[in-house]
């Protein structure tokens, strides 16, 4: 008994997980270490013992060395797989700093073209009173249309998207083929080709003039198949013991996806809505032929052309005067970090949620 609980023992501490080895400053001084003598090397053969120029070019040879001096130097050190463990992990940062290289650079330059012309004022005051080449002057219609226009999109999306998507993944009625094609249909639809449709039926058709709330409509149609798709993701990944347990219970299917599902997903549906955000927040094509554009602050977005950030910006940046396209940067600054707040307030919406759901 007691040898068969001592192997046991042992079996248990050898099968038992072991974290992976940290890093410390030895691997931090390996990785600068190859990196600068991979740069010496590259510099030396560019500028003593070839013509080569060309910083591209520079720079792809300077990383092929570093990987290669990289993995010899945790192979000899660490050996084998260690190496290979590491390279990927390189690999997997150098592709992580690419991917943000562009993104960062682009807020760089809006912050340091827009930043200048950001003042009280600009949030304050509109343009209806500022000529071409006054100073001043603000973008406060645009603000207060794009948020009444994002806003009432959001209404509208938000509610059709999740329940289509409970439809496709919970009901899954005989129309669920269809309606699935049609949403990823949707999905490749362009930005202008929505704003010609709500411009054709909502203000030709029906002879409602132009709005926000017809920028709002051709925006919903953009959101509207990003939320349904994420949404109909995010319902997947709700395990089928919850349904089970539910409907075991007595509830029916509706009270099941109402008290057990939806709270589940909160947060990913909230992400699902970010999404959704993110593709309609920067369109210019169809607030051109729904919202027209104004530079007078117009509060309802029920009556009359109405402005926003993109068609501000756009309108702006396209003048050939020093001041209004320092307004349209501006502009366009405003513009970031509007959508910023609004993703860091959903973020938070969605983590509140789901932590008081656990």
């Amino acid at each position: 008994m007691t040898s068969f609980t001592s192997e046991t023992n042992v079996s248990y501490d050898n099968d038992r997980p072991r974290a992976l080895r940290s890093w410390k400053v030895e691997d931090l001084t390996l990785l600068l270490g190859t990196a600068f003598s991979a740069l010496a090397l590259n510099w030396i053969f560019y500028t003593a013992l070839t013509t080569a120029t060309g910083a591209t070019g520079f720079v792809v040879t300077w990383t092929l060395l570093f990987y290669t001096f990289y993995y010899l130097a945790n192979r000899i050190e660490l050996g084998p797989q260690a190496a290979s463990d590491r390279l990927w992990t390189a690999f997997t940062w150098s592709a992580a700093l690419l991917l943000l290289a562009p993104l960062i650079t682009i807020l760089l330059y809006v912050i340091v073209k827009g930043l200048p012309g950001l003042t009280k004022d600009f949030f304050t005051q509109d343009l209806s009173a500022t000529g071409t080449l006054d100073t001043g002057g603000g973008a406060s219609a645009a603000i207060v249309g794009t948020l009444e226009q994002v806003a009432i999109a959001v209404f509208i999306s938000v509610p059709l998207g999740v329940l289509t998507a409970v439809y496709l993944n919970e009901v899954r009625g005989k129309f669920r083929r269809p309606v699935r094609m049609f949403v990823d249909a949707m999905s490749g639809i362009p930005s202008i080709v929505a704003g010609l449709f709500i411009y054709a039926v909502w203000i030709v058709a029906f002879g409602h003039g132009f709005s926000g709330f017809a920028a709002s409509l051709s925006l919903s149609i953009l959101m509207l198949p990003t939320i349904c798709r994420t949404s109909e993701e995010v319902l997947r990944l709700v395990p089928g013991g919850l349904r089970e347990g539910s409907l075991a219970l007595g509830a029916t299917r509706w009270k099941t996806v109402r008290q057990v599902v939806l709270p589940t997903a909160a947060s990913g549906l909230v992400t699902a809505v970010v999404l959704g955000v993110a593709r309609a927040v920067g369109e210019t094509a169809p607030l051109i032929m729904t919202a027209f554009g104004s530079t007078a602050l117009n509060r309802n977005p029920f009556s009359g052309a109405q402005d926003s950030l993109p068609l501000f910006v756009y309108r702006l940046i396209t003048n050939p005067f020093p001041a209004q396209q320092q307004r349209a940067w501006t502009g366009a600054l405003v513009l970031v970090i509007v959508v910023l707040i609004l993703f860091t307030a959903a973020r938070w919406l969605g983590a509140r949620a789901s932590g008081q759901k656990r």
